[in-house]
């Protein structure tokens, strides 16, 4: 997980992260994921069509300069940007630049908060791909983004799939008259909604998160790697661009979904009233 701090520009922030991609794969990284909105500051704490500027298409500035360093390192890179699909249909989305330079996948953010200082839904079209898994040279990626990361259902439709590594690239922080009051509380349960997915579904995860201050948002960094029993493996701190990794053995998540059979005792013949919104 590369955890950073908005450079003031697109070139800068691009150029920032691929000083820590070529860092973290020198130290051993395969699978080496950006946090949302990487190259941009966090646009949505007002609604400004003016923003819409950041946007860019797949394949666009960003994919034409990861590309290559995926090639040349050799490792997977996730990156989220501000899609710009067509004129006036933008997403928040995430691409997955497989080991060999090639564009292995598209995922494209599904739930689209509308919060104070989070605006996203002035911004950003749900997605239309669905929770499909990604397939790369060294795993199988479930990657939701952000807002998604709080709904159980995304998780196991990733892990259904056969996903072995559940991503969430967050931009989260603290509001600025919130913090003292609700700050811990609201990092703990961001940590412990996520910690549950990995452990419901036996799989490994993580999440990179922005820091830095923008505008009333204190990013509050924080980035972790949970295992399959949700064991926190590497944490960054709350302030700080660096790296946080850990190494995943993806022949846990077998071991542990045999002693936890969470999957085996499901009762999908019960459940199909998850499809409502509500049971009246």
């Amino acid at each position: 997980m590369i955890q950073m701090r908005d450079a003031g520009s697109k070139d800068k922030s691009i150029e920032a992260s691929i000083e820590w991609i070529e860092k973290a794969a020198a130290e051993g990284a395969q699978v080496i994921c950006l946090q949302e909105l990487f190259a941009t500051c966090y646009p949505c704490q007002s609604e400004d069509h003016g923003n819409f500027d950041l946007a860019e298409s797949i394949p666009g500035p960003t994919t034409t300069a990861l590309q290559p360093v995926a090639e040349r390192l050799g490792v997977v890179i996730v990156a989220p940007l501000f899609e710009r699909r067509a004129p006036g249909v933008y997403h928040n989305s995430a691409v997955v630049i497989d080991a060999d330079g090639s564009v292995a996948g598209v995922y494209r953010k599904m739930h689209i908060p509308d919060d104070p200082l989070y605006y996203e839904k002035f911004y950003f079209i749900p997605g239309d791909l669905g929770f499909k898994v990604i397939p790369t040279r060294f795993a199988k990626l479930g990657v939701g983004i952000c807002w998604d990361q709080w709904f159980p259902e995304a998780a196991r439709l990733f892990a259904l799939a056969g996903a072995e590594i559940l991503l969430y690239p967050t931009a989260i922080g603290w509001i600025d008259e919130e913090k003292e009051e609700f700050g811990e509380g609201q990092r703990d349960a961001w940590m412990t909604a996520m910690r549950a997915h990995a452990i419901a579904n036996g799989i490994y995860l993580g999440a990179p998160n922005r820091v830095g201050i923008e505008g009333r948002v204190e990013f509050w960094g924080s980035s972790f790697i949970a295992s399959p029993r949700g064991e926190v493996l590497s944490q960054g701190d709350c302030s700080s661009d660096q790296i946080v990794s850990a190494d995943c053995q993806l022949a846990d998540m077998d071991v542990v979904r045999t002693h936890w059979p969470f999957l085996r005792d499901r009762r999908i013949d019960a459940y199909g009233d998850l499809t409502k919104r509500w049971i009246d």
